[in-house]
């Protein structure tokens, strides 16, 4: 069994779970007796886990290999369904999600796995699409699992994947070799989580890419919490015809990162040039979903769909380009840490807005947008004038060398 297949696995797992959670968490919860309130904070408690587990987990696969660690985060993702599917109280729901959430690092080492076994820069983002593939099919059939077992019992679904996760788990721990050649054995584990993002943030050359992408996930993680409360408050859209929207949502990005990525935007453009102008088109997207007339809104849900599913793969191999190759477990879990932060704060702010006006949220996620790209053009154009400066250095020294002879 390859080793792609199982790391794929691991990702289509986790998304699966996500996928599976959106129909059926609120009815699960609520046999609990638990209010909306408990059902939205399970959502953020996976979050606000995820963000403390990310950097420590991606730094010790960079220390002692991939395998390890991974092969503990798939068991502790098993183990968190698990106690999520038996719970016989709230308790042991939060126990479980924080348990999944303490297990986060699976995909950002997934990540550096993939990047260990490419063999060149074309190879590493592709790879990386093809993550942004299996999330496209995990929020396709997921919700659609999730109905289709919840009717056979409520918990039944997490069951499903806790089963799934653990078949993962024995397959990884029989199947799955060390790819990371490169170990920093010497590296110091900060066990703090604000330190590697603290230490990342003072890389000049990681600043300005991180902040463009908080800015990034702040924007889609606002688009995705409040859409189907627009989609019916603005459509009357009902829950089959969301599911829907999700769906088409789901076929682009598999489309654009499963196949279109490597045979048409990395062939026809530059990747850094790419990700600048799929940002504007990306805010320019959110705006046009603002507008409240329905095929004014499928154009603009287009936009986002396509420059989303591209800006996921560029943006993450753009970043881990800039550090050391003992560097990308780190990198990839400050990235984690930083969609983490948007996945908390996004909603949160998404839905204050959602109270004032409707369509606020997408204006507001459309001006993050736009704050990324002018980040993201600026940070190119210094990079371009920071190569310049480097080759004419280069050139002179030669030509000196030529004089000299």
């Amino acid at each position: 069994m390859s080793k792609k297949f199982i790391i794929l696995l691991t990702v289509f797992i986790d998304v699966l779970g996500i996928g599976i959670i959106i129909p059926v968490l609120p009815f699960y919860v609520e046999s609990f007796g638990a209010s909306a309130f408990v059902v939205t904070l399970l959502f953020a408690v996976f979050s606000f886990f995820a963000f403390f587990s990310a950097p420590l987990l991606g730094a010790w696969s960079d220390k002692i290999g991939r395998r390890p660690v991974l092969i503990i985060s798939i068991f502790s993702t098993a183990l968190g369904w698990i106690v999520f599917a038996a719970a016989g109280n709230l308790f042991f729901l939060f126990l479980g999600r924080i348990i999944d959430g303490l297990a986060a690092g699976n995909f950002p080492i997934a990540q550096s796995y993939l990047l260990d076994i490419a063999k060149d820069d074309k190879e590493r983002t592709s790879n990386l699409g093809l993550i942004g593939a299996i999330f496209g099919v995990g929020l396709i059939i997921g919700p659609a699992i999730g109905g289709l077992l919840s009717a056979w019992s409520i918990s039944s679904p997490f069951w499903f994947v806790g089963g799934l996760a653990s078949i993962n788990f024995i397959l990884a721990l029989i199947n799955l070799p060390e790819t990371n050649q490169n170990k920093n054995v010497n590296k110091k584990i900060e066990v703090n989580p604000f330190k590697p993002l603290i230490s990342a943030l003072q890389n000049k050359s990681l600043r300005l890419g991180l902040l463009a992408w908080f800015l990034f996930c702040l924007a889609i993680a606002s688009q995705h919490s409040i859409m189907a409360l627009y989609l019916n408050a603005e459509f009357n859209f009902n829950s089959v015809m969301v599911g829907g929207v999700m769906t088409l949502t789901g076929v682009i990005l598999i489309i654009n990162q499963g196949f279109a990525l490597k045979k048409f935007w990395l062939k026809r453009f530059k990747e850094e040039s790419l990700t600048v102008w799929l940002t504007l088109l990306l805010a320019c997207g959110f705006f046009i979903i603002g507008i409240t007339y329905l095929i004014i809104f499928s154009i603009g849900i287009i936009f986002v769909a396509i420059a989303q599913s591209v800006l996921r793969a560029t943006l993450t191999s753009e970043m881990t380009k800039r550090g050391e190759v003992n560097e990308r477990g780190m990198i990839l879990g400050v990235l984690n840490s930083v969609m983490s932060l948007g996945l908390i704060f996004g909603p949160l702010m998404a839905g204050w807005l959602f109270g004032i006006k409707i369509n606020l949220p997408f204006l507001a996620a459309g001006i993050f947008g736009l704050l990324a790209f002018y980040i993201l053009r600026y940070d190119c154009q210094k990079n371009k004038n920071n190569n310049k400066i480097i080759n004419e250095e280069v050139l002179i020294l030669e030509e000196q060398k030529m004089e000299l002879v």
